[in-house]
């Protein structure tokens, strides 16, 4: 299967609906920074991670964004740019 890199953002003013947002994408990608994740994701899991939120949020107050970036085997460094600090890819390593 395919895996697509997503930016996802949200703005939602409600705590407990930000922390349930938060909690949801920390199982799926990379905290990157305040409200804001990288998701390596399949068509299907991008599929249930828009189901997910769609039922948590709060269609009138919140918004969620998910930017498709491409191939998820493209180098992210290449693919995000930053002002400031430098944008450093999350090293991801098997534990056994």
């Amino acid at each position: 299967m395919d895996r697509r890199r997503y930016l996802v953002t949200y703005d939602v003013a409600d705590d407990e609906r930000r922390t349930k947002i938060f909690r949801s994408l920390m199982q799926r990608g990379d905290h990157t920074q305040y409200s804001v994740f990288m998701c390596e994701l399949t068509a299907g899991e991008l599929a249930r991670l828009r189901r997910v939120l769609e039922e948590m949020v709060n269609h009138e107050l919140d918004q969620v964004l998910l930017v498709d970036l491409g191939p998820a085997a493209r180098d992210s460094g290449r693919v995000v740019g930053s002002v400031g600090r430098p944008y450093r890819p999350p090293i991801r390593a098997l534990v056994v």
